[in-house]
């Protein structure tokens, strides 16, 4: 089963850097996505993720990255 996971690089609430490992980390061997997603409103109010069909949004990096471990299939 794979997994989509997609994030915006435009993203006021999160740096590419720091979440891209956290992502591998936890869905190894998935190929992010890294670029605008058209979701303005809350990327700009939110940390957000995309992933499998879902929009996660959280205040923080590690809040969104807890909230979207429910959605990774293994």
């Amino acid at each position: 089963m794979a997994n989509d996971i997609r994030i915006c690089d435009k993203c006021k609430h999160m740096k590419i850097k720091s979440m891209l490992p956290k992502l591998e980390q936890m869905a190894p061997g998935v190929e992010i996505k890294v670029a605008c997603k058209s979701y303005c409103g809350p990327c700009s109010r939110f940390a957000f993720v995309f992933i499998n069909g879902r929009y996660i949004t959280a205040p923080t990096e590690d809040e969104v990255i807890e909230k979207a471990r429910k959605y990774v299939k293994k």
